[in-house]
């Protein structure tokens, strides 16, 4: 199997999105992916397992590039208030300028198989990783309340960012996610605000 790289490796990887953002996952065939990459059926084969893996890649490639692009942002502001908001902010603003991968994250991997779950668990920690480093700095700073239970904090977070996005891939991304950050930001930020 040739390296996960490259530029056919990254024309079938943008291909599946476009085609499962479409077609939907279990209607994207492999054949339907390599035509709309402009490569031939075999070369998908050099890359990918099956599509399964073509899932699991695209998503581990797309997400690990979100989570560290969150990372870098988050770690260039100077609050906790601030580390939060451009939180939010990320996970509206990357979604919304990529509305196949959207549509592919909110809906089609939800009707994975639980292989497909397995294998893009990792990279789902580092997200959640990088929302629980937010919280536990938000409460060793005194700006959240000592008592959070980090992994429930996360998970509202989480959910909400997750809620908020699928509810605006269902209505068809007609509207505009980013502005949702303040309210949402606000939300997070006084529900969690110590005394």
């Amino acid at each position: 199997m040739a390296k996960k790289t490259g530029e056919k490796y990254q024309a079938i990887i943008d291909a599946a999105v476009r085609v499962i953002a479409r077609q939907g996952y279990h209607n994207a065939q492999v054949s339907k992916i390599a035509k709309e990459a402009k490569v031939a059926d075999g070369t998908i084969y050099l890359y990918f397992e099956n599509k399964d893996d073509i899932l699991i890649s695209l998503f581990n490639e797309k997400m690990g590039n979100f989570v560290e692009t969150n990372r870098r942002h988050i770690a260039e502001a100077s609050s906790i208030e601030q580390k939060l908001y451009v939180l939010v902010h990320a996970h509206f603003s990357q979604l919304s300028l990529d509305h196949d991968f959207a549509k592919v994250t909110q809906i089609e991997l939800r009707q994975s198989n639980p292989h497909i779950s397995e294998g893009i668990g990792n990279v789902m920690k580092q997200y959640f990783d990088l929302i629980d480093e937010v919280i536990r700095e938000g409460i060793d700073k005194g700006i959240f309340h000592p008592d959070i239970d980090v992994r429930v904090a996360r998970k509202m977070i989480f959910g909400t960012l997750d809620e908020v996005t699928t509810s605006w891939v269902m209505k068809q991304c007609k509207y505009d996610l980013v502005y949702h950050t303040e309210s949402v930001h606000n939300l997070f930020l006084y529900g969690m605000k110590g005394k």
